[in-house]
Order: C-alpha cells, then sequence, then structure tokens
C-alpha cells in the first residue's frame, strides 16, 4: 500500500508523522472516510465539502484546494489500484510546540490512505444488529460540536468500548436532553407507520453522507421522511430500525437494550432500500480509471 502524504507518496514502513503534529498530540484535525465502488469515488465532491466545514469551524486553513483534494484522492485510489474500498483522508493541524496553540503549527498535513475495510461481519447484514443504549452521551453542541468531523473522536469511542463491554458491535448515543443521536460511527433510522424517521441534525446526529442519500432514496420511492425528535421509546416501537454510514453502508437492526424490533428480521423498508442503495453506488461516482 501507498499511503499520501503532503503530496508524496511512502510505503506504509515509511508513512510517518512526527511526534510533535498537533493531530497526534491533541486530536487537533479533521477526518473523512470515502468509499469507491467499480472504480469509482462515491460522493466525492460532498465529502469534500463536508471536510472543509469542519476545516472552517476549528478555523484550519487547508494547503489544497477543493479540486487538488479531490485529485489526491482519486491519485491515491489509482495507484494503490482500488477498485471497491475504503478512503481515510485526514488533515492534521501540522508540527508545532507542545503546548495548545495552534498557531505554533505553520503547515498543515494531508494524509490519504486507500486499501479494505469491513465495520461489520456479513451474517449482521442478512440476520440484523442488536444494539444497546450507552451511559456516554454525545457531545454538547456548546462544547465539541457533533457536526464537526474531527480527529478528537474520544467521546465515540467510550461509547464504542462501553458497546464492547456489552457484547455489543454498535450503541446508540443519547444527547444531554435524553433524545437519541446517533451511534457510535452511524446514524440510526426507524420505520414507523409506512414513515422514514431520523434523529434531526440539531439532537448531535452527524451529517452523514450516507444518511442524506438513503433519506433521498427514500422520498424518490414515495415514502415519507421526517426528523423528530426520538426517544427510546420511539425506537422500541418501531416496525423496523437500520443503521447508516459510510463504512458501515446500511444496516439492519433487530434488538435494542432487550427489545424485539418490529419482527425481529430484517425488514421490507429496509431491504428495498439497501438494494436502491447498492444500485446507486455500482453506478455513480468520480471515475478512478479514466
Amino acid at each position: 500500500m501507498r499511503i499520501y502524504i503532503d503530496g508524496k507518496f511512502y510505503d506504509e514502513k515509511n508513512a510517518k508523522v512526527s511526534v510533535f503534529d498537533h493531530g497526534l498530540l491533541y486530536g487537533d484535525g479533521i477526518f473523512e472516510g470515502i468509499r469507491a465502488y467499480n472504480g469509482r469515488v462515491f460522493k466525492l465532491k460532498e465529502h469534500i465539502d463536508r471536510l472543509f466545514y469542519s476545516a472552517k469551524a476549528i478555523l484550519l486553513t487547508l494547503p489544497l484546494s477543493h479540486a487538488e483534494i479531490m485529485r489526491a484522492v482519486v491519485a491515491t485510489c489509482r495507484r494503490n489500484k482500488v477498485h471497491n474500498g475504503y478512503i481515510r483522508l485526514v488533515v492534521t493541524r501540522g508540527i508545532g510546540t507542545l503546548g495548545l496553540n495552534p498557531n505554533s503549527c505553520k503547515q498543515p498535513s494531508v494524509i490519504i490512505i486507500a486499501g479494505k475495510i469491513q465495520l461489520y461481519p456479513q451474517g449482521y447484514y442478512k440476520n440484523g444488529l442488536e444494539i444497546i443504549t450507552v451511559p456516554t452521551v454525545r457531545n454538547l453542541h456548546s462544547a465539541l460540536n457533533p457536526a464537526i468531523k474531527s480527529l478528537n473522536y474520544l467521546n465515540n469511542v467510550l461509547a464504542k468500548i462501553e458497546a464492547n463491554n456489552g457484547g455489543c458491535e454498535e450503541a446508540i448515543m443519547l444527547n444531554a436532553e435524553g433524545f437519541v443521536a446517533e451511534c457510535t460511527g452511524d446514524n440510526v433510522f426507524i420505520v414507523k407507520a409506512g414513515q422514514l424517521l431520523t434523529p434531526p441534525l440539531s439532537a448531535g446526529a452527524l451529517y452523514g453522507i450516507t444518511r442524506s442519500v438513503v433519506m433521498e432514496l427514500a422520498r424518490e420511492s414515495g415514502l415519507a421522511v421526517a426528523e423528530p425528535n426520538l426517544t427510546r421509546y420511539d425506537l422500541f416501537n418501531a416496525d423496523e430500525c437500520f443503521l447508516t454510514g459510510t463504512g458501515a453502508e446500511i444496516i439492519p437492526v433487530v434488538k435494542i437494550d432487550g427489545r424485539i424490533i418490529g419482527t425481529g428480521k430484517p425488514g421490507p423498508v429496509t431491504a428495498r432500500l439497501v438494494t436502491k442503495y447498492h444500485a446507486l453506488t455500482n453506478v455513480s461516482g468520480e471515475p478512478i480509471y479514466s
């Protein structure tokens, strides 16, 4: 594998960053997870848009333009002969002093890794996940805004540890008001009475690219889509539940906190959306090979 770092490619052994990089020292940086399907990078523009939004929120000036980053992502995929895979795009604040002050960092660093990912075993896509609610709540908007896809993911990591301790692959995170925000790495949806419902972004849900795609596919198929505040009660009594994410795609949930969801099996709406999503990813995206 060849790793892109600041305009050059390195093999895995020599792909290194400084111990004084504030991305390492303080989690000061941003990232995107992106997928490639059939030789095309899916929703690349939208991912780079979100990268720039995160950068603006933390006053990080990206060293490359939008178009240059897109070209670098595609070039990294091409260099690694990625046909179907996962791309991790990272921008750190760069090398600085041991103090917090970001002004000591003179040059941000851009890192692109193109390889493989498998978040969940295939059996879960067929039979569904069992998940739990964890005590760790989603970051407050007034603290570290959940909309910023930053390198400081400790909030989610702590929740993931609680999921693992509970014997689950994934977990529901609530916000400080007790409403459902999202999972540790995925957005959450439910189907109830013919409607598709997902927590609003104001509840602490990430501005998910896959989330947006699924909502669009649902509307195109005639399904009503809404973003109300949801409680655990709403999830327990849903007809169907599924999670979305760049890595996870769409994965059904059949049990939450010991409560069986719907029939206890992946539902028909979920199945239809999975089919539509796979059809879209097979033909859409920025070409890697041209």
